[in-house]
């Protein structure tokens, strides 16, 4: 079974857009980006990924988004199913 998770991106002040194309641009072998959305408001960039499993989902967040240049701070928000 598959993670999904929305990671929230603080970025230095100027860099939202080229946070936002880096992210469009990024793979990594643990996860896959499903989509980026440059916002307004207290975060910058979201990010929506997916994973197999927790563990590498984590490893494409300290691996691969949080070495961007120009990210200062990430949130991450785990979907879940509520029944």
């Amino acid at each position: 079974m598959s993670v999904r998770g929305y990671i929230l991106i603080e970025a230095e002040v100027g860099n939202a857009k080229s946070v936002g194309e880096a992210m469009q641009a990024l793979t990594h072998p643990d996860a896959k980006v499903l989509s980026v959305d440059t916002v307004t408001g207290p975060f910058d960039v979201i990010v929506q990924l997916e994973a197999d499993d927790l563990d590498k989902l984590g490893n494409c967040i300290t691996d691969g988004l949080q070495r961007v240049e120009g990210v200062q701070r990430t949130t991450t928000c785990l979907a879940v199913k509520l029944a």
